[in-house]
C-alpha cells in the first residue's frame, strides 16, 4: 500500500476503487491506508503495514479472548447470537433434533450433507464395529487412582489412543483421516463409560453391538447382572437429542484448542485431548454443576425472590443464564427443557430441583432487570438436571459434554487440516516486562 497525505475519496460509504475497503488514517504520520473488507472483516495481518518508520515492526491488533477476532473461515456451525439462530451446514437445530438421530448429525458435521439411507447405514455400522477398544486401555484405565477425576482419565486415555494408532500420524492421507475419524466418535462413549465404571469401582462393560449409539452408552454405564441391558426408549431419545444439541457450537474454548494444536500437523487424538482438556475447565463444560449448586443452594421456591435480589445486589450468581454468544433465548435450551421432562417421567422420580428451576425460569424472563441484560437460559441451565436424573456424579457431566462434542471436534480438525490458508498457530504478544537488564552476581543481589 502507497502511503498518501489524506485519506482517499469515497471512503465514506466504504467504497474506494469499486471494493469494500477501510480507509485508516495513522495520526503519528498523517498517513492513509485502504484495507480491503472480506466477508465483514479485515486482515489482521494488513495492519503491518500501517508503519512509522521503515524500522517500525507495524501495527498489531490486540483481542484478549479473542472477543472479535475470526480464526478461520468455516461451513460447519452458524451462529446468530442476537436472533438465537444456531445451524449445522445450514440446517436449523430444531429441525435436526426433532427428526434426526446423533449419529446423523455427526456424519452430517464430518461429511457437509446428510447421508443418504444406505450411507447412514454404513455409517452406523462402521462406528458400531469400532466400538470396542484394545484391552491394554482397560489396564491403562486401571491404573488411575480409585477417586481420580473421569474427565481426567477421559483426557489421559483419549491421549494415549495415539499410541495405539501410530498410523494416525499420517493425516495427510483422505482415508486414514476417515478411519480415525470413525474411531474417535466410536470409541468416546466406551473410554467415558469406563472412566464412569472405574469411578464406581465396578467391572468394565464391553460395548453391546446390538443397541444403538446412546443405548449402548447406557449399556456400558448401567449394564450389572442382567444378560441383556434393554435401554428405556425414552431416556435413549433424551440422549440422543442431548448428544445433537451438544455436537457443536462453532469456534468455543475446546474447538479452538483441537485447531490450535492440530496446526502442529499433530495426530487427531491429541488433538482432541486437547479439547477435552479445555472442557474440563469450570468455565466451560462445569457449567451446568455450577447449575446445580446455585438450584441446590436455593433449596426451595419460597427462597428465590431473596435469591434473585441477592443477585441484583451483585451478592449472588445467576449460573445458566446468558451466554458469551447468544444475546436471545438459546434455542438449545427450549429443546432440553422438554428432553427433560421425558427423563424425569422415565425415571419415575421427579427432582425438587426442576421446580426451582422451573420458578426461577419464569421470573428471569419477566422480571425487567434480566430483560434488559438479555439474561436468557442457556443449555447448561436444564442439561445438570437431566444427567443427575440418568444417576451421574456431577465430575461425569463435562464427560458428557465431551461425547457427542467429538463429533464437532473432529469435523473442525478435519477442516482445518484441508485449509490451505491455515499455518501453525503463533499468537503475537504485547511484552511488557523489563528490557536490557544487566546480570546481577547471586553473592550480590
Amino acid at each position: 500500500m502507497t502511503p498518501e497525505t489524506e485519506t482517499q475519496a469515497g471512503a465514506a460509504d466504504g467504497q474506494v476503487s469499486g471494493r469494500q475497503s477501510l480507509s485508516v488514517v495513522d495520526n503519528r504520520t498523517g498517513r492513509s491506508y485502504e484495507i480491503p473488507i472480506e466477508d465483514g472483516t479485515i486482515r489482521a495481518i494488513a495492519l503491518r503495514d500501517i508503519k512509522v518508520d521503515e524500522d517500525d515492526f507495524g501495527l498489531m491488533s490486540y483481542d484478549p479472548a479473542y472477543l472479535n477476532t475470526a480464526s478461520c473461515r468455516s461451513a460447519i456451525t452458524f451462529i446468530d447470537g442476537d436472533k438465537g439462530i444456531l445451524e449445522y451446514r445450514g440446517y436449523p437445530i430444531e429441525q435436526l433434533a426433532e427428526h434426526s438421530t446423533y449419529l446423523e448429525v455427526a456424519y452430517l458435521l464430518v461429511h457437509g450433507e446428510l447421508p443418504t439411507r444406505d450411507q447412514l447405514a454404513e455409517w452406523c455400522h462402521e462406528i458400531t464395529i469400532h466400538t470396542f477398544v484394545h484391552e491394554n486401555v482397560k489396564e491403562f484405565m486401571g491404573g488411575f487412582r480409585h477417586d481420580a477425576h473421569p474427565m481426567g482419565m477421559l483426557l489421559g486415555s483419549v491421549g494415549a489412543l495415539s499410541t495405539f494408532y501410530p498410523d494416525a500420524n499420517d493425516i495427510q492421507d483422505a482415508e486414514n483421516r476417515a478411519m480415525q475419524t470413525i474411531r474417535l466418535i466410536a470409541k468416546m462413549p466406551t473410554l467415558a463409560a469406563f472412566a464412569f465404571r472405574h469411578s464406581n469401582g465396578q467391572p468394565y462393560v464391553y460395548p453391546d453391538n446390538d443397541l444403538r449409539y446412546p443405548g449402548n452408552f447406557l449399556n456400558m454405564l448401567y449394564k450389572m447382572t442382567e444378560l441383556k441391558y434393554e435401554p428405556d426408549p425414552r431416556l435413549e431419545r433424551a440422549l440422543d437429542i442431548l448428544f445433537i444439541l451438544h455436537a457443536d457450537h462453532e469456534q468455543n474454548c475446546s474447538t479452538s484448542a483441537v485447531r490450535s494444536v492440530g496446526s502442529s500437523q499433530v495426530d487427531p487424538y491429541s488433538a482432541v485431548a486437547a479439547g477435552i482438556a479445555a472442557l474440563y475447565g469450570p468455565l466451560h463444560g462445569g457449567a451446568n454443576e455450577a447449575v446445580l449448586r446455585m438450584l441446590k443452594r436455593i433449596e426451595r421456591t419460597e427462597n428465590i425472590p431473596d435469591f434473585v435480589a441477592g443477585v441484583k445486589d451483585g451478592k449472588e450468581r445467576l449460573m445458566g443464564f446468558g451466554h458469551r454468544v447468544y444475546k436471545n433465548y438459546d434455542p438449545r435450551a427450549k429443546i432440553i427443557k422438554k428432553a427433560t421432562d421425558d427423563v424425569f417421567e422415565a425415571t419415575g422420580a421427579k427432582n425438587p430441583l426442576l421446580d426451582i428451576a422451573l420458578e426461577l425460569e419464569k421470573i428471569a424472563l419477566e422480571d425487567e432487570y434480566f430483560v434488559e441484560r438479555k439474561l436468557y437460559p442457556n443449555v447448561d441451565f436444564y442439561s445438570g438436571l437431566i444427567y443427575e436424573a440418568l444417576g451421574m456424579p456431577v465430575a461425569m457431566f463435562p464427560v458428557m459434554f465431551a461425547i457427542p462434542r467429538t463429533s464437532g471436534w473432529i469435523a473442525q480438525w478435519l477442516e482445518m487440516v484441508q485449509d490451505s490458508e491455515q499455518k501453525i498457530a503463533r499468537p503475537r504478544q504485547v511484552y511488557t516486562g523489563a528490557r536490557e537488564l544487566d546480570y546481577v552476581p547471586v553473592d550480590q543481589r
